[in-house]
């Protein structure tokens, strides 16, 4: 089918059954959280210390299922999500690391008191003017990296999150959405 025909067939189709207002809402919240012009940092395995509590030999982890934006399964363990390769015990709960464009993010989540606290690393180290957003569907907080690229944030409501690295000079790197649940 040419582009034509199918813009003609929209623009019929439009008139006949307009889109509910709450669907055009959350099309336009959906849009508002992408980052444009950014680059996606993908996850990272992170190796799981023998002995403990989440690692394969232990035996112990409870792995239920989450689904990403993207449409991969994260592994979900008492109340923190994990990388699909959590099943296999090659990371620890709630730390997440994604990379992309030279960069690394770490971020670690608890829930604590029913808020989300959140901290990572960005590493290298992004720089003197770098900072840090870190995302929920209702709101963003931005930090400072300390000198060793450090960040941390409290108070956040549970549910889906994401960081953004901002460096002056690139092109902002940002984390999937995952999901942290109480």
């Amino acid at each position: 089918m040419r582009e034509e025909y199918l813009l003609a067939a929209l623009r019929m189709g439009a008139g006949a059954d307009p889109v509910p207002e709450g669907v055009s809402a959350a099309a336009r919240a959906v849009f508002g959280l992408r980052v444009p012009g950014g680059v996606p940092a993908g996850p990272v395995d992170l190796p799981v210390p023998p002995g403990t509590r989440s690692s394969a030999e232990a035996g112990t982890a409870q792995i239920g299922a989450a689904q990403t934006e993207a449409g991969q399964t994260e592994a979900v363990e008492a109340g923190t999500a994990q990388t699909g390769a959590a099943q296999t015990g090659a990371a620890q709960a709630g730390v997440r690391r994604f990379s992309a464009d030279g960069l690394v993010i770490d971020v670690e989540t608890a829930v604590i008191g029913g808020r989300m606290e959140v901290a990572g690393q960005v590493s290298p180290v992004p720089g003197p003017d770098a900072r840090i957003e870190v995302r929920t569907p209702h709101i963003a907080k931005v930090r400072i990296p300390s000198g060793s690229g450090h960040f941390a944030v409290a108070g956040l409501p549970p549910g889906w999150l994401s960081v953004v690295c901002h460096r002056p000079g690139h092109p902002p790197v940002f984390t999937r959405w995952i999901h942290v649940h109480l």
